[in-house]
């Protein structure tokens, strides 16, 4: 375990995390002070319980949208994946005529050809 200090509007705060982890707890500190310090200014807050509560239900509020948007784009992905193959599909099939019509331009110049040979 270790320890992280994190400065919060101005207190500090001693903040035990598994070792490595530091360097994102002390980011997470400065973002949580960084929303609170926005809030205050804001005047929002009655006193530091209250300020403490509206920072939080900011945050979950944060989350929440970010969940939602994970969840939008989880719902999109497979719908996008599906019509990127029907595409592909779609375009190997063209593909595959175009090839098949060469194939019988060709196999029709060489008939010409062998008839001809045949004349001579």
């Amino acid at each position: 375990m270790a320890d992280v200090n994190l400065n919060i509007h101005g207190k500090n705060y001693s903040v035990a995390c598994d070792a490595g982890q530091e360097r994102r707890v002390a980011e997470l500190g400065k973002y949580v002070d960084a929303r609170l310090r926005e809030i205050a200014a804001a005047g929002a807050a009655s006193n530091e319980p209250h300020l403490l509560v509206l920072t939080s239900l900011v945050l979950a509020d944060e989350i929440y949208e970010l969940r939602d948007m994970v969840a939008e784009l989880r719902n999109r992905t497979p719908k996008v994946v599906h019509e990127q193959v029907e595409t592909a599909q779609r375009v190997s099939e063209e593909e595959e005529l175009e090839i098949l019509a060469a194939i019988e331009q060709l196999a029709s110049r060489i008939d010409t050809v062998a008839e001809r040979l045949q004349k001579i």
